[in-house]
């Protein structure tokens, strides 16, 4: 199979245009589901949510971007569950701050609360410009938020619960 010179690539509202792969960028990022109790941390971005987390830095070891990844969505600090592997995902996607097309790797990991308090002192940037200061979502209210990501947060966030309960 011969790699396309374009892909579909779909935008923050849901559009989609047609990218030219040679223009993409590739971005390997790492998401947390960590919980306190029978409530899940989420971060606020435009009017739904997101699982914590975001891109692996080159030289940056998978757990030890997740950490800081949660760390600055959230002013909490977590310890990985590295040995579980909830969900792998790929996304062409269009960040709507810099316009840049991105061919995302996602992987998600669930993720032990160990400290910190919930802030948005260590936002980057562009992500002030989106996000708000990280929430404890209540479990029986997941299904009915809105998420940008591709993938099923809900099914991912049930996953991880099921996993650290039996752990």
């Amino acid at each position: 199979m011969s790699i396309p010179e374009t892909v579909i690539a779909r935008e923050i509202n849901g559009t989609t245009r047609t990218i030219p792969t040679k223009e993409m960028s590739f971005r390997i990022s790492v998401y947390g589901v960590t919980f306190d109790g029978d409530a899940v941390l989420l971060v606020p971005q435009w009017d739904g949510y997101d699982i914590p987390g975001g891109g692996i830095e080159l030289g940056e070891s998978t757990e030890a971007a997740l950490v800081r990844e949660v760390f600055e969505e959230t002013g909490l600090m977590v310890r990985p569950k590295m040995e579980q592997v909830l969900h792998v995902a790929h996304d062409f996607f269009i960040h709507p701050t810099d316009g840049k097309a991105y061919h995302y790797i996602l992987l998600y990991y669930p993720c032990i609360l160990i400290g910190g308090s919930i802030n948005v002192a260590n936002l980057a940037e562009d992500e002030k410009q989106y996000a708000k200061a990280a929430q404890w979502i209540p479990l029986n209210s997941v299904g009915s938020l809105k998420f940008y990501n591709p993938v099923n947060s809900p099914a991912i966030i049930t996953e991880a619960h099921r996993y650290l309960n039996e752990v």
